[in-house]
């Protein structure tokens, strides 16, 4: 039971997520929007890397390469690495303050970015001026606030 209430969790928000990150901003704001998808695959990596992992990377990479109409799997590639990582450091990760988490989960995003930057570049598309990195930032620094409150949801349902 308790399972099936994490996957159904691990939908939602990760499908909010989507949707939220697919949503037009004024160029303003679409240049520091954090990428809310990859941020939920980083935390779904992290607190069930067993329901969310690799596959969730894959899969959300899909549908944004998919959705950008960038070259087919740049982004699943990134993410699957992200949650790669994530995975492989969850047990380490959840022990340390949020600060700590929030370099961590900041670090991911700019390999997230790096990987795709790169992609970019090889495939002789434009790869951006320095607003790309914002979103790092961004990412980073509202960490604190999405886990925080993804974890007492968690705890809430428990």
């Amino acid at each position: 039971m308790i399972g099936a209430t994490v996957r159904s969790r691990l939908i939602l928000s990760t499908l909010a997520a989507f949707a939220l990150q697919v949503v037009p901003l004024p160029w303003w704001l679409a240049v520091v929007r954090p990428p809310l998808a990859v941020i939920t695959v980083i935390f779904w990596s992290l607190i069930a890397p067993r329901i969310g992992g690799i596959g969730l990377g894959f899969l959300v990479g899909l549908a944004l390469d998919v959705y950008r109409g960038v070259i087919f799997g740049q982004h699943a590639l990134a993410l699957s690495f992200v949650a790669y990582v994530a995975i492989r450091q969850h047990l380490i990760v959840r022990n340390k303050t949020m600060f700590e988490q929030a370099l961590f989960a900041g670090g991911l995003l700019f390999a997230f970015e790096a990987i795709t930057w790169a992609v970019d570049g090889w495939t002789g598309h434009a790869t951006g001026g320095w607003t790309r990195w914002l979103p790092v930032v961004t990412g980073a620094l509202i960490w604190p606030l999405t886990a925080g409150w993804q974890a007492s949801e968690n705890r809430a349902r428990r």
